[in-house]
């Protein structure tokens, strides 16, 4: 029995949590919108305190709470000093547009809570074949790859802009050139007011950086590792820049990400190495964005090197939740989007789960990663790529991950509204079974470690 490997893809996530990073344009952890929202090409990221949209070029997990303040935003709020000029530009300087069209281009400075600063979004939206609209998100700040939007409307003055990762809710103003409302990526939506933009006022885009030479084997030319501050919410593993970081991670998450391992399969560790909290911030030697295998082999090297971490492989049975199809079939939708799109693993609030793009053995490694207690193994035999949202309420042995690095406020289980447990849920919602099995499986066991030096 193979349990699932997340070393071997590279991917993207959709996150709309984390507090911290908000200058990480792809972090791996669990949850959503973070610079970029959701994660990256093949990713992961998260900390249930919304940041920003994570992109598919972020790779993305982190968990944390959304805060229930909002702070409202506007067009041109709070943009960058190069941008200042063209964005401030009154929105009377807008070409004449017809009241009830959407087409254009529209633009917004966003202040999610907790974040350090603005985050400038921009929605095209043009006509669709056969009528409607179609439109994309972009995230001015980041050289990130777009993300579709699945519907957009306009019924009288009432607009809707509608994706499982983010959606915009509003008026479209009498003169056609601001849409006034709320966007919402997370639990709490956020005051919003999109300014249709003209070639003078609208913002360029960045490039997406380029990837990694696919055959490139990198190591970090030069890290830092400290302790984290534990004012710093939010846990995660992703790119600034050209830095490699990591917020809030122990050894249990180094190693369990260089290894595509869950900490279960960590045999023989000090007890440091769930409790104390490291923060890395290292340049690859390499250039180029690596994905997510690459990822790990830098961190694989780093331990070796700063930790003198030895091991050895053995093969034990091991506690596991095995993944299976329920009685009446799957009812997940299969996915449109292509092979090579992102895929996204995305939280709006603990047990609120959004995934896109992804098969049963990804989801399965994602469940492992971000929210179960064990080993995660696929044996559903499924082979197609999905499209499904999932929500439950979660019990004390779910997102264990992240406890001790972000606030973890359990949803209230004596709300009679409440969603059903996660066990009840995937049954009636996706149509399949998680159920605690037993399985021989790899595991790796330390026979050497030391406390990582600083540099």
């Amino acid at each position: 029995m193979e349990l699932a490997n997340k070393t071997e893809r590279t991917f993207v996530l959709s996150l709309y949590l984390s507090p911290q990073s908000q200058e990480t344009d792809h972090v791996l952890n669990v949850l959503p919108w973070q610079k970029g929202m959701v994660c990256m090409k093949k990713g992961r990221k998260g900390s249930l305190d919304l940041r920003r949209m994570i992109w598919h070029s972020l790779l993305c997990i982190t968990t944390g709470l959304l805060p229930a303040a909002a702070t409202s935003v506007s067009a041109q709020a709070a943009t960058p000093p190069a941008a200042q000029a063209p964005a401030a530009a009154p929105a009377q300087a807008a070409a004449p547009a017809e009241k009830q069209d959407l087409a254009g281009t529209w633009q917004a400075s966003v202040r999610f809570p907790n974040a350090n600063h603005d985050m400038r979004m921009v929605i095209k939206i043009a006509k669709a074949d056969g009528g409607g609209y179609k439109a994309t998100l972009y995230n001015a700040d980041q050289g990130a790859p777009p993300l579709a939007l699945d519907k957009a409307t306009l019924d009288g003055s009432d607009v809707k802009i509608i994706s499982p990762m983010i959606s915009v809710e509003g008026k479209l103003s009498p003169d056609g050139q601001t849409i006034t409302g709320n966007v919402t990526a997370g639990p709490n939506p956020v005051p919003v007011t999109l300014s249709r933009a003209t070639p003078d006022t609208e913002w360029p885009l960045p490039e997406a950086p380029k990837a990694m030479a696919a055959d490139a084997n990198p190591s970090l030319e030069v890290a830092t590792i400290k302790p984290s501050d534990p004012s710093h919410r939010g846990k995660g593993f992703g790119f600034r820049g050209t830095h490699f970081t990591t917020l809030n991670t122990n050894l249990n998450d180094l190693i369990a990400f260089a290894y595509g391992l869950h900490s279960k399969q960590i045999i023989g560790a000090p007890d440091w190495f769930g409790t104390d909290l490291y923060d890395i911030d290292g340049v690859p030697d390499t250039p180029g964005r690596p994905n997510l295998k690459q990822m790990g082999i830098m961190v694989q090297k780093l331990l070796t090197d700063r930790c003198a971490l030895k091991f050895h492989h053995e093969t034990r049975e091991l506690p596991v939740y095995a993944i299976t199809v329920a009685s009446g079939g799957p009812k997940m939708t299969k996915t449109t989007a292509g092979v090579n799109d992102p895929q996204g693993f995305g939280f709006r609030g603990l047990g609120d789960l959004i995934v896109r793009n992804m098969d049963m053995k990804d989801f399965a490694s994602w469940m492992q990663s971000g929210v179960m207690d064990k080993p995660v193994v696929d044996h559903t035999g499924l082979t197609d790529r999905y499209d499904f949202t999932l929500k439950w309420t979660p019990d004390d042995s779910q997102f264990q991950q992240f406890r001790g690095a972000v606030p973890m406020q359990q949803p209230k289980t004596d709300d009679p509204n409440a969603p059903p447990s996660l066990y009840t849920a995937i049954q009636e919602q996706i149509g399949l079974k998680i159920e605690a099995t037993k399985a021989p499986d790899d595991v790796i066991v330390i026979d050497h470690v030391e406390k990582p030096t600083a540099n």
